[in-house]
């Protein structure tokens, strides 16, 4: 595991969050993409080496809807950028951690990501991920 890749945050209005935290980290967005796959549209801040990712659902059936359904707004996941995905979900898998995704798959900024099952990282949802080359 090579660092903190970013912090995703579930948000129920993109384009007033967006607005907000440009205004509270004073920096603009870099990047806005969606991921149909995953019903989400997301946006990317940088500040110093750290990265926030804003996610509102596309679809009143998506994961991240579903999640505000149920939590609220907030913290939705803490992404770990990995240099082998392959190799990591392998090892993890192997030490018992449960995966929500056999195979890596697409997600945004160009990545591939695997998420590892809350119950195993004490109610955390961690996600790996790795810059597709």
């Amino acid at each position: 595991m090579k660092q903190v890749e970013h912090i995703g945050i579930a948000v129920q209005h993109l384009n007033e969050s967006i607005a907000l935290y440009e205004s509270l980290l004073n920096t603009t967005c870099y990047k806005r993409e969606r991921v149909e796959s995953e019903q989400v549209e997301t946006a990317f801040f940088q500040v110093g080496p750290n990265k926030i990712e804003l996610l509102a659902s596309t679809s009143e059936e998506g994961v991240i809807q579903k999640f505000i359904d149920k939590k609220g707004e907030g913290i939705h996941h803490i992404a770990i950028e990995v240099e082998d995905i392959y190799a990591e979900m392998k090892r993890l898998k192997e030490a018992g951690f449960q995966l929500l995704q056999e195979e890596p798959k697409r997600g945004a900024d160009n990545k591939l990501i695997c998420f590892l099952h809350p119950k195993n990282t004490k109610g955390v949802l961690l996600e790996l991920c790795m810059e597709i080359r």
